[in-house]
């Protein structure tokens, strides 16, 4: 199995150290967001003490979750999924459903990793996995409005009006979208519509084509960033090379005034 080579990032900070859900996340338990709520739940100790939200570590420090020691490795890895139908983006699924976390050990990825924002159960498309809580917090949190890209199959093409809806922003019922950017094409099964979002809310693409009066037969995510899905056949996985990860976190971004955590 190829390995992804070395990040040039050191996930512990160096001698002044880093926030402790930074920490975690680059432990690769998920994104900041997530660690600050196992943190809140009184799950981590520091050197024997329960930690705090805004609590700073040191490389030298003994982190602990639920008991169990926590070490960020030794250098960042980062690989592209070309997610498959059916399965779940969670590190775990109560109800037996096959995770992305399932998928990449199945191809051998001995990291402990998990995916950089969501694709719903029945998307398809590009998907990050990573133990780099930097790169995780840079794709998804919503100050930086990175691009994503999908393609929705839908059943008729779309009229003047709708199309206009989708770019100024449609009105769901979590409030208006921003703009965004559309294009569609003639499709062996209906009409192929491209979709550019710098935003992203729960089932996002889909209740936007439904709020227009188009369901979505079928979507997939093709770019993240600076980053294609390419031809990676589905259900691939392959590592990210350092220069595929720095153009990630170089590219510039559309910092919308405000806007909501990615999933399709």
């Amino acid at each position: 199995m190829q390995k992804s080579n070395p990040a040039p990032r050191d996930p512990t900070g160096g001698r002044a150290g880093i926030r402790l859900n930074r920490y975690l996340a680059a432990c690769g338990l998920g994104s900041r967001r997530h660690c600050d709520t196992i943190i809140r739940a009184g799950r981590v100790r520091v050197d024997g003490q329960v930690a705090g939200l805004a609590q700073h570590v040191g490389p030298d420090a003994r982190v602990e979750v639920d008991g169990v020691a926590m070490r960020p490795p030794a250098a960042a890895c980062v690989w592209m999924l070309h997610k498959p139908a059916g399965v779940v983006c969670t590190a775990r699924d109560t109800h037996g459903r096959t995770t992305v976390i399932d998928v990449a050990q199945r191809a051998g990825i001995a990291e402990r990793v998990f995916p950089v924002g969501r694709l719903d159960r029945d998307t398809t498309g590009l998907l990050l996995l990573t133990n780099d809580g930097d790169l995780c917090f840079r794709l998804t949190h919503p100050t930086w409005g990175v691009d994503k890209e999908y393609e929705a199959t839908v059943a008729a093409p779309l009229h003047e009006a709708a199309l206009a809806a989708l770019r100024q922003g449609v009105q769901l019922e979590d409030g208006p979208t921003h703009p965004c950017q559309v294009l569609q094409q003639d499709h062996d099964a209906g009409t192929l519509v491209r979709l550019v979002l710098h935003e992203g809310r729960k089932r996002q693409v889909r209740r936007m084509l439904a709020a227009v009066g188009h369901p979505v037969l079928q979507l997939r995510r093709t770019r993240i960033g600076t980053l294609r899905l390419g031809e990676l056949p589905e259900g691939a996985l392959r590592p990210l090379s350092d220069v595929e990860t720095q153009r990630l976190l170089e590219a510039p971004a559309q910092r919308p005034e405000s806007s909501r955590r990615s999933a399709g």
